[in-house]
């Protein structure tokens, strides 16, 4: 049975390049995956009756802007569907509109659907920030970060982020079908910035990760008061590892999310893809 991961293209308010398509292609294909790509058409509200009348040529520059949005969608699509070919990748597509404010929230009942959700990632777009942040903390399910800047390896090599958490276990548990894949796994624990329930905790994940059949190992890892999502990134890529798994600390009052500084410094500074739960 395939995996089924959910692609949500955007195209505004700002511009979703073609390497994010290409990016989920590959992921697709590394991961034996048939993607279901939603192109959300965000269209821009008519003014107000008041406002029109002042502004006669309002409504007509509305009416293009909002198909101009359709096109590029449609345009981001057919990249998609091309990528997605040569990778020998099945694609559904499906399409909906929908206005900014309930976007992200549309975008998470839709990733509940589907094993995991596969976002495109630049890090100077707020736009791709936000639709991030409604699809972890929204949808239930987990869902792998691919910067933009960094083309995907086989995730033959795991690393783990580790801290005996709930949210680090729940992520764990996400990953499980791509750490049965996976030939190598390493188990992140950084010791020295907060308090842990014991000395290391990673020792003992990697222990019952290796009673599973799984070649996983320990790696303790020191923060000295740096940014701990930097920590844990350059951790993960010096030890080889195409993709990290990590939970993502955060919750929600009246829509505004509190994030834990790891999860808040991914956001920020994505270095390699992510699989992040919470």
């Amino acid at each position: 049975m395939h995996l089924q991961a959910f692609l949500p293209l955007v195209p505004y308010p700002d511009p979703l390049l073609p390497r994010a398509g290409s990016n989920a292609a590959t992921v697709a294909a590394l991961l034996d995956m048939e993607v279901h790509a939603l192109v959300a058409n965000v269209q821009i509200p008519p003014l107000s009756n008041a406002l029109s009348k002042l502004l006669l040529t309002t409504p007509e520059l509305t009416r293009q802007a909002n198909s101009k949005i359709r096109e590029h969608g449609e345009e981001i699509l057919r990249i998609v569907a091309d990528q997605a070919k040569l990778a020998g990748v099945k694609l559904v597509a499906d399409r909906m509109e929908t206005t900014l404010a309930l976007l992200g929230g549309l975008a998470a009942e839709r990733a509940r659907y589907f094993d995991c959700s596969l976002i495109g990632w630049e890090v100077a777009s707020q736009g791709f920030h936000t639709l991030a942040e409604d699809i972890i903390f929204g949808s239930g399910r987990p869902t792998i970060l691919l910067p933009g800047s960094v083309k995907p390896a086989p995730f033959d090599h795991v690393a783990i982020a580790w801290d005996g958490s709930r949210v680090a276990a729940r992520a764990v548990a996400d990953a499980a079908p791509l750490l049965r894949r996976a030939s190598r796994i390493s188990v992140i624990t950084v010791i020295d910035e907060k308090e842990l329930r014991e000395e290391n905790p990673g020792a003992r994940l990697a222990r019952g990760l290796q009673e599973r059949g799984l070649l996983a190992e320990p790696l303790a890892a020191l923060n000295d008061g740096g940014d701990i999502a930097i920590t844990l990134q350059e951790n993960a890529i010096q030890s080889g590892a195409g993709l990290l798994v990590m939970g993502g600390y955060g919750h929600t009052r009246i829509r505004d999310f509190v994030l834990g500084g790891a999860t808040d410094g991914v956001l920020r500074d994505l270095r390699l893809p992510i699989l992040i739960s919470h």
